[in-house]
């Protein structure tokens, strides 16, 4: 439809009311072809990026869009999946889209072992050695090599970094950047006076990344869950997960009504679907991977290994040329949240962290409710207030050991803790009845919130086994009760906790590893964008401290990060945050 076209439309319905929708119509056709053209533009921008509002943008137009983009959407479970809002497949898209890895020049079968990194014969090298002063950026470069010392061609590594005193207890996590030609760059923001050394280590090579992304995909059962329904003396044990084979038995559906989130048990031979009384994780697969594939995963070997410098990763970092430059970083450029001095996290950036003992914890949180969910690095935090707030009583709510729910109260100064794991997927030995399990977004919608209230979340860990689209559906479900809860309770404190490094081994990983939680890690950020909400960065809290990694980090990071979350609770709002 042309312009001219639409000319002649109007000259022919002038007189008739009805004619202005048509027009209006017309015009917003054009301008809707005139967009089309520009979808290419926006293709790697994330949905819950360009919203800072919910549902801004209509459904329909949405729809149209799906044609440019890369991913197509092979949902997981197909013949159990529910379909999703245009908004979410479209956002969905985006997110595996910005989180797509680098993929080795070889097909479904790995290369031999000395064809693949060897983080032995790899080296890394600090660029321009000079007289450093704080405020300055210190750049390494990284060449990583096969196991016959030959240089790598292509990327996909998955490598940390960073940049510590041991003697100052001072640390600050390097961002990694890709060539995609075997050479890595890692920078660092110098932010203390004093001697510093760089510290590479390769988690995974390519070539493992590689069979982790297919075990994701293809074989997310290799976790599974079971429960036991009983009804007077008789109970049958069922497999139970988020996607069973329907060829093997009817199934009850456990998929929350409000949530969509799935989970289902196979039917019991003489049992009803309601007469389900608990949930467990019942086992893993073994011998998923074959024996050439297993040596890409090599404790001491290949799997998170350090890589060495070719000459010295010491440097020396004089005091700063031009005052404070640590208030005068470029944040986008260094993409650093904050770093330790003393053993203390000093943020960049943002509200200014404060440090807390039990006084101080009191008086910030008195006559406050908060609220914490998600899964056991949460309960952290939780367990380390309950230790601290001098006063406090936990009071028993016949939960689980490890799982809750907990309670706590301070009844002198009104402050209540509370702490309640999120639904499945929960894999842990321990035992839960049915009845508990609750999904954090009908939680979250049962919240009357405002000032007084404060909503901690951390939600990661255990979704490491399962395709993305299943994390990208849980925070979808969080984001939008969130949303909700801001909206109608305007002062709510939301605190998000992000995923962390963890300890790894062969077996470990091939459900948990590291790279599977930055990939959660990235999808989580994009999710809250916009909203607000702070974001406790635990990913560079734990690379940058010299505690060995630990999917339970060690009390003193836990106590930063509770800081962290203090400080922004108990900021001043009559001063605007930079």
């Amino acid at each position: 439809m042309t312009v001219r076209q639409v000319k002649v439309t109007v000259k022919m319905c002038l007189g008739y009311r009805k004619c202005i929708f048509i027009v209006l119509t017309l015009f917003g056709l054009i301008f809707f072809q005139h967009n089309i053209s520009n979808v290419e533009s926006w293709k790697n921008h994330l949905v819950s990026a360009l919203y800072k509002v919910q549902n801004r943008i209509q459904p329909s137009n949405l729809s149209e869009t799906h044609q440019a983009f890369h991913h197509k959407r092979t949902p997981y479970c197909p013949h159990l999946a529910q379909p999703l809002s245009p908004e979410e497949e479209l956002e969905e898209r985006n997110l595996l889209d910005f989180i797509a890895w680098p993929q080795p020049p070889f097909g479904s079968e790995a290369p031999n072992l000395s064809q693949t990194s060897d983080p032995v014969h790899s080296h890394f090298t600090i660029v321009n050695a000079k007289n450093w002063s704080v405020g300055d950026q210190l750049e390494v470069h990284v060449q990583l090599r096969d196991f016959k010392g030959r240089p790598k061609r292509y990327g996909g590594d998955l490598l940390l970094a960073r940049l510590h005193s041991l003697k100052d207890r001072a640390g600050v996590a390097g961002q990694v950047l890709d060539h995609r030609n075997g050479l890595y760059s890692a920078r660092f923001p110098l932010l203390w006076e004093g001697s510093a050394q760089v510290d590479v280590v390769m988690v995974h090579s390519s070539e493992a990344v590689a069979v982790l992304q297919r075990l994701r995909e293809k074989r997310p059962d290799r976790v599974y869950f079971s429960s036991i329904f009983g009804q007077g003396n008789h109970s049958e044990k069922m497999v139970c997960n988020m996607c069973l084979p329907p060829d093997q038995g009817p199934l009850c559906n456990f998929t929350d009504l409000h949530t969509g989130d799935p989970w289902y048990c196979y039917k019991p031979k003489m049992l009803s679907c309601d007469t389900r009384n608990n949930y467990v994780l019942e086992g893993s697969l073994e011998n998923i991977i074959n024996s050439k594939e297993e040596l890409l995963f090599q404790s001491g070997v290949n799997l998170k290994v350090p890589i060495h410098a070719s000459t010295s990763n010491a440097i020396i970092v004089l005091p700063s040329r031009k005052g404070d430059s640590t208030q005068k970083l470029d944040h986008a450029k260094v993409a650093t949240s904050g770093y330790y001095y003393q053993d203390i996290w000093r943020s960049l950036g943002g509200v200014t962290k404060r440090q807390f003992d039990g006084a101080s914890i009191t008086q910030c949180l008195t006559n406050k409710l908060v609220y914490m969910y998600g899964d056991s690095t949460m309960r952290q935090w939780y367990e380390y207030l309950v230790t601290v707030i001098p006063g406090i009583k936990e009071f028993n709510q016949e939960g689980g050991v490890k799982v809750g729910p907990f309670m706590a109260i301070d009844l002198t100064h009104n402050i209540l803790l509370k702490f309640r794991f999120h639904g499945p997927p929960i894999v842990t030995r321990t035992t839960l009845m049915a009845h508990k399990l609750r999904y954090i977004a009908n939680e979250l919608d049962g919240l009357t919130g405002g000032p007084d209230t404060v909503v901690a979340l951390s939600v990661w860990a255990h979704f490491a086994p399962f395709p993305v689209e299943v994390y990208h559906h849980r925070l979808w479900q969080i984001r939008k009760a969130v949303v909700r809860l801001l909206d109608r309770a305007p002062g709510t404190v939301v605190v998000v906790r992000t995923p962390n490094p963890r300890a790894q081994d062969r077996d470990l990983s091939l459900k948990f590893s590291d790279w599977f939680s930055l990939q959660l890690d990235t999808v989580l950020r994009a999710m809250f964008e916009g909203l607000d909400v702070l974001l406790v960065d635990a990913w560079q809290m734990c690379v940058a401290h010299h505690q060995p990694h630990d999917v339970h980090p060690p009390r003193a990071i836990v106590m930063n990060m509770v800081d962290v979350m203090l400080s922004h609770v108990c900021r001043d709002r009559t001063k605007k945050t930079e």
